[in-house]
């Protein structure tokens, strides 16, 4: 290989790890951002919950639409910048896996899942204060509609985190720190509560209850940032010439 060729590749490599960083960011960046449209459309800092008068629903929606739709939609937006991270995670665990990445696409798979089930319930939020004379039953059906998919629609985000978790342990080659394993495994178990809130209209177990909303919002802001980490420490390692090799052995 020639010296021009040698410096071509190494560019190549230069560039591709500095994208695979930013991708890592995106973890953190739709934190902030989603975090951010909540703060404008006032859902945060205190959520409303299903004990909610339907007065008080239709008010949150129609007393300044414009507000809570520009909230919503930075919302909406702030969702997908975690995708480029959530697709270098499964980069990583190709590698931990080798060729037989049943975790990696599993991974891959549920990610996608909650992305969608994380946005969608941003845009019916949206969709709730576009119409002012809307009939009220109509509103309140809406956030309610909104709510219990956002936190009830779990069960992608566990098969994620155990996926993640699965590989990690079973990895020699410490890709990932083993500890990134038993944190994702914590994560699972903090969303368990979350479908209960169908059951509950107040107290901890209510959409808007610290077992609901708090601790699901806090562990998934843990898993976002903790992972967005992980991965640029991983992306150090990695080899950019093409597809990452893997590096397990027998592979």
């Amino acid at each position: 290989m020639s010296t021009a060729d040698r410096t071509a590749r190494g560019d190549g490599n230069g560039q591709m790890k500095r994208i695979l960083d930013y991708a890592a960011l995106g973890g953190p960046a739709a934190l902030v951002v989603t975090l951010t449209g909540w703060l404008v459309s006032g859902m945060l800092p205190l959520p409303m919950g299903p004990s909610s008068s339907s007065p008080d629903v239709v008010a949150f929606f129609t007393e300044d639409p414009n507000r809570v739709m520009a909230g919503f939609v930075v919302s909406s937006i702030g969702v997908v910048l975690m995708l480029p991270m959530l697709a270098l995670i499964s980069v990583h665990m190709l590698r931990m896996e080798g060729r037989v990445p049943l975790m990696a696409f599993t991974q891959l798979m549920a990610a996608a899942t909650t992305v969608i089930i994380n946005m969608f319930p941003q845009l019916i939020f949206a969709i709730a204060a576009f119409r002012a004379d809307r009939d009220p039953g109509d509103i309140v059906l809406l956030n309610d509609t909104a709510w219990l998919l956002l936190f009830t629609g779990i069960t992608p985000f566990m098969v994620q985190n155990v996926a993640i978790a699965v590989a990690i342990l079973r990895d020699g080659s410490r890709v990932f720190p083993r500890w990134l394993g038993y944190l994702n495994l914590l994560v699972a178990f903090a969303f368990i509560p979350d479908v209960l809130a169908y059951f509950f209209k107040t107290g901890p177990f209510a959409w808007n209850g610290v077992f609901v909303f708090w601790l699901a919002l806090t562990a998934y802001s843990v898993f976002l940032v903790a992972m967005s980490v992980a991965c640029r420490r991983a992306n150090a390692s990695l080899g950019v010439v093409g597809l990452p090799q893997p590096v397990t052995a027998g592979a």
